[in-house]
């Protein structure tokens, strides 16, 4: 199998004492961005970090589409089975094999190689032809690593939710702003032409004034085990200690990693702001409030595992969300089919993975397929707008403060959800979007935030 190679010009304790200290230590680093504008006609040079379900997805999309070189893979699964699906083989030899055969075979211009596979991902932000990361790791790393990349000037496109708690989310924002790199968040509904053309509607006013909007978050789609659980073996091939990260230390169980993290609050929050990452999104990008929040939050029901479950987040919720102009959300579990539903004074609008559907026929004339004319998927229709954005050197729809809106909102669903077992329904938390605090919960604010493990928590200065 291939050997875990290394570029060896920064150490790992170098860049972590380096990024503790960004404004020294890259004060001179010409981000990406400005040099693909001079010439927007190059290809971007890019690296995957992290190869997993998701993350092997958009990598075979990025190569299928052509959207650039992949120069580099990196992942702590060096490969295996045991993902979303038992059969599907992912880490980074599989993809870094997934590369190489693909060009072989296929290149036609551009100057690439070969593709590296990396262990850490701090070598590959050490490497300095490297224009654009792609992070498509579990939530609690989202923001550690952007803060590193945006120090080493990469552009970064985040798998959604942008992170993992309210206060981390505030300092991606301000370290993609400080350090003047491109970042878009991976919510591919915003390039989703059905989508576009919902949102658009509904705030071109086609159903009159919104009234109120319904969305849903499915289930929780894997079963983990619970109390008494048992801590298993570490693989050989897996570096758990590097998966766990900032994240608390915890003992090793096949169930915790992979696909599955999802479902612990110490690395995700649930299908809250799994699929609601998208539905929320949607819901405020059409209200023209996806640079804002609500200012009143309130979970009206939620269910969740027994005591000692391995999986601790909520397996079925409803919540509530109030805006400034008196506007609801109301977002619930429920089957997949609808992600979004728009209720006006002149008609209704809501589409989902089973279609789009409306009060009035009328109301989808122009509809256009989610795949549009060209063929491409919404997954990699999102990745060529990224990329367009590095090479011109614009900023992206789905920015970073996109990204922190969206993920905030469910973030302040989850902190009400999981307040719920003691307060119960009726607790209504008032939140301050521009002060990005709760006004009358101090509990509740102690849940926007945990401290990082270190040496992690010493890069968020």
């Amino acid at each position: 199998m291939p050997q875990r190679q290394s570029s060896g010009s920064l150490s790992r304790r170098t860049f972590l004492q380096a990024a503790g200290t960004a404004a020294a230590a890259f004060p001179l680093v010409s981000p990406a961005w400005i040099k693909a504008a001079e010439a927007p006609s190059e290809r971007i040079r890019v690296a995957f970090i992290g190869t997993g379900n998701q993350g092997m997805l958009l990598l075979r999309n990025f190569l299928k589409f052509d959207l650039g070189d992949v120069v580099a893979v990196c992942d702590v699964n060096q490969g295996s089975y045991g993902y979303k699906e038992e059969s599907h083989f992912y880490g980074r030899e599989p993809a870094q094999q997934l590369v190489n055969e693909h060009y072989t075979k296929n290149r036609t211009k551009g100057t690439w190689k070969s593709c590296q596979a990396f262990t850490d991902f701090r070598d590959v932000l050490a490497l300095p032809d490297v224009d654009a990361v792609f992070l498509v790791v579990p939530d609690h790393w989202h923001a550690a690593m952007t803060l590193l990349a945006a120090a080493a000037g990469k552009n970064i496109y985040c798998e959604k939710p942008a992170s993992l708690h309210v206060v981390e989310g505030r300092e991606m924002v301000n370290a993609v702003r400080k350090h003047k790199v491109l970042f878009q968040v991976g919510s591919h509904e915003r390039s989703n032409p059905v989508s576009q053309f919902i949102c658009e509607a509904v705030q071109a006013g086609r159903i009159g004034e919104v009234k109120k909007v319904i969305t849903k978050v499915g289930y929780n789609n894997k079963v983990g085990p619970g109390p008494g659980w048992k801590p298993m073996p570490v693989p050989s091939t897996f570096d758990y200690e590097t998966w766990l990260g900032p994240a608390p230390e915890a003992p090793y169980h096949v169930d915790r990693c992979l696909y599955r993290f999802r479902f612990n609050y110490d690395y995700s929050g649930g299908q809250i702001t799994n699929f609601g990452a998208h539905c929320n999104d949607m819901a405020q990008w059409a209200l023209g409030l996806d640079q804002s929040g609500p200012v009143e939050v309130e979970c009206l029901d939620a269910k969740f595992l027994p005591e000692g479950s391995l999986f601790n987040t909520a397996t079925e919720t409803r919540f509530r969300c109030k805006y400034a102009n008196g506007l609801e959300l109301l977002c619930e579990s429920g089957p997949e089919q609808v992600q979004v539903r728009f209720e006006g004074t002149d008609g209704w609008l809501q589409t989902g993975y089973k279609g789009t559907t409306a009060s009035s026929p009328n109301l989808l004339e122009g509809l256009p397929q989610k795949n549009g004319t060209d063929g491409l998927d919404p997954h990699s229709r999102h990745m060529r707008a990224f990329v367009t954005s590095v090479k011109a050197g614009k900023e992206p729809a789905a920015n970073v403060e996109v990204g922190h809106s969206s993920a905030t909102l469910c973030h302040l669903a989850n902190v009400a959800i999981r307040q719920f077992p003691k307060t119960g329904p009726g607790h209504v938390l008032k939140w301050d979007p521009k002060a990005e605090r709760f006004s009358n919960d101090d509990d509740a604010n102690a849940m926007l935030d945990v401290k990082w493990r270190e040496p992690w928590q010493s890069v968020r200065g």
